[in-house]
């Protein structure tokens, strides 16, 4: 017997075996109304709301709807209201301005956009045919009392998620991720970080970025109380943490460094050998490791992945074999990036790239066939980063190939930043470097060269150049003139050679 495996299966047990469990402590700080405590069952009766509306709208399966939120009870009901019934949502990253925006919903052709009240200005003019505000326009969002039409033909096959990516390019991209590749996906990383009915989930984790790494999925099959936090810091991490018994969060490094930096104030650190952080983005370096054992008292778990693979490749975790070492040693061996997670298959080709296949894998970029087959060549998908795979199966990245940075767990594209400066009237040639910052992992830095008589250009006029154009947190946060750029014979920047003054004792040139 084969059944279609699709992301309503999640919520489906949730109901059905813990309906009334807490499920959502919905952020009480946010501009919408606080949704407050939700069991299952109330979040299921919320998602049938959404659908039913949906339908009144009149979208037909496989429409998209397009949502621009922080962390919110609404936002994660989306994915259940959205996707579980057959439409396709697309998480948009609350980061990026009224342009980047703006190219999304026109890409992903959104019929429906649902946006933040903190974000509804940075979406006033985008053509699009339903725009609705969370809290405000609830009555038209969440139909109650409504019941919605049947998803007649569930198929594990259909898109379900459109999660847009910087890459490597100055356009994202958008990964068509199936039910069948976040089902999977949920399933391994419930399998490997051993989640339970008895965590409590901590929303750290921008459920934007990949789908929040398909968390969201795997704790709601497990009716895990799920507690939301809207912006990330470190003492209110520490502070829900203690309120709430949190077991489980996920952060890229920075956030991290976050709680490291808050805890130095705590007499008694809570979660204390019983929490444990899933950190992925780029390895912090083996130290942080170390001081979140030493110093939380909490275990520290990393994996690998990438946005067009949901995200999850490796998974280190510490095994039993590695209990009698002492901190610094454990710490040596979770700083790879691990063995490779059940189901996927990873190889090195003959030029250092990393490549990976197995049911988590994209289905492909929307409406961008040519990048598809860049990518998915040959039976494998080829990743961009550079790494090797040691005896032991465990991989470690060592180069990131593609012109990546990643800041604070956030893709900047280097090329789009690039663009960006070459607008400058002062710039004749620039190259953007990711270097190593304490907190964000990486940072961008841009190495300019002044066009002939703008010499006397600024640091702070070519940030702000910047910064009226991207996103912040793709800007530049230092930028250093120089006479000329390191290229190859054919006039090929040599970025490594740039990078490498940047991160000399650095352990890899990957962080994030």
């Amino acid at each position: 017997m084969r059944t279609q495996m699709t992301i309503a299966d999640h919520l489906a047990r949730a109901e059905l075996v813990y309906p009334d469990r807490v499920a959502v402590v919905d952020e009480p700080d946010q501009p919408a109304a606080s949704l407050g405590t939700l069991t299952y069952r109330e979040l299921g009766d919320l998602a049938r709301a959404q659908a039913a509306s949906l339908d009144a709208l009149g979208l037909d399966r496989g429409d998209r709807v397009a949502v621009l939120s922080h962390n919110a009870g609404r936002l994660l009901a989306s994915f259940y209201g959205v996707a579980a019934f057959g439409r396709v949502l697309v998480p948009i990253n609350f980061r990026l301005n009224v342009d980047e925006v703006r190219y999304i919903v026109e890409h992903a052709g959104a019929r429906v956009l649902l946006v933040d009240p903190d974000l509804e200005t940075s979406t006033d003019g985008l053509d699009v045919e339903h725009r609705f505000v969370f809290g405000r326009d609830d009555d038209a969002i969440f139909a109650h009392g409504s019941e919605p039409s049947t998803w007649e033909a569930p198929d594990e096959d259909a898109t379900a998620t459109i999660n847009y990516t910087s890459g490597t390019t100055a356009r994202p991209k958008g990964v068509q991720l199936t039910h069948r590749s976040l089902w999977v996906n949920a399933a391994m990383f419930g399998w490997h970080a051993g989640v339970s009915d008895r965590d409590v989930y901590l929303h750290t984790l921008p459920m934007f970025h990949v789908n929040g790494w398909g968390v969201p999925f795997a704790v709601t099959a497990m009716g895990v109380p799920q507690v939301i936090v809207r912006k990330v810091d470190g003492d209110e991490i520490l502070r829900r943490v203690e309120r709430y018994g949190v077991t489980l969060m996920c952060g890229a490094p920075a956030v991290v460094a976050m709680v490291l930096e808050a805890a130095a104030a705590w007499d008694e650190v809570p979660g204390a050998g019983t929490t444990r952080m899933v950190v992925a983005g780029a390895p912090p370096p083996s130290r942080t490791i170390e001081r979140v054992e030493t110093e939380l008292g909490w275990e520290f778990i990393q994996l690998y992945g990438l946005t067009e693979t949901a995200p999850l490749l490796t998974f280190n975790r510490a095994r039993q074999e590695w209990d009698g070492l002492s901190p610094t040693d454990r710490a040596a061996k979770l700083v790879r990036q691990g063995p490779p997670a059940l189901g996927i298959g990873l190889r090195v080709d003959e030029q250092g790239e990393i490549l990976a296949r197995g049911n988590h894998v994209m289905a492909g970029y929307w409406q961008q066939p040519a990048e598809t087959d860049a990518v998915l060549r040959d039976g494998w998908f080829h990743t961009g980063d550079g790494g090797h795979l040691d005896e032991d199966g465990y991989l470690t990245i060592v180069d990131r190939k593609k012109d990546v940075i990643i800041s604070g767990g956030e893709n900047v594209s280097s090329i789009e930043v690039e663009d960006v400066l070459h607008a400058h009237p002062a710039v004749a040639e620039v190259a953007v470097v990711g270097v190593p910052h304490e907190r964000w992992g990486e940072t961008v830095l841009a190495l300019v060269v002044p066009a002939p008589g703008h010499e006397e250009v600024t640091e702070r006029e070519l940030i702000e150049h910047c910064r009226e154009r991207l996103a912040h947190y793709k800007c530049p946060t230092a930028v250093e003139l120089r006479d000329q750029l390191d290229r190859t014979a054919t006039g090929k920047l040599q970025k490594f050679k740039l990078r490498a003054p940047f991160w000399e004792g650095e352990e890899t040139q990957v962080r994030g």
